[in-house]
């Protein structure tokens, strides 16, 4: 059976948006590997008791990946049920993580919240979700 009988129309945007979030991680990775040779962090060393934009840097990472995976799950969901509308939230998440990213780089945590306008598609993709599993139960 071909691909395009199991997936919906529009699929390939929810395809395309998750290699768009693999091109956010790479970067925020680059981002954390460049300031390690920067502020003379060595692997394993998670974190600096020096220098705080390095932690900065590390946790704009770390807490993508840490969201990642829950992000992955519902941006599948609602992408098999509403695969546009889910392209464009996963669109503004990804997005986000870079505002999110370049404001927690510059040494002050309080400019992550930059990136706060990705709860929009963190959050959408979460209900679109719901309404998926609901209609699936014929409860809506």
């Amino acid at each position: 059976m071909a691909i395009q009988n199991l997936l919906p129309a529009n699929f390939a945007y929810v395809i395309l948006t998750f290699f768009y979030s693999w091109v956010m991680l790479a970067y925020l990775a680059v981002k954390v590997g460049q300031a390690r040779k920067k502020y003379d962090v060595k692997y394993p060393t998670m974190y600096s008791d020096k220098d705080p934009v390095f932690n900065c840097i590390q946790r704009a990472h770390q807490n993508t990946l840490e969201v990642y995976p829950q992000w992955l799950i519902f941006q599948c969901i609602s992408g098999l049920a509403y695969p546009t509308v889910a392209s464009v939230l996963g669109v503004i998440w990804v997005t986000s993580r870079f505002s999110y990213a370049w404001g927690y780089y510059t040494g002050d945590p309080a400019k992550r919240m930059n990136g706060a306008y990705g709860y929009i598609g963190y959050f959408g993709a979460i209900l679109l979700s719901l309404v998926a599993a609901l209609q699936l139960q014929n409860m809506l």
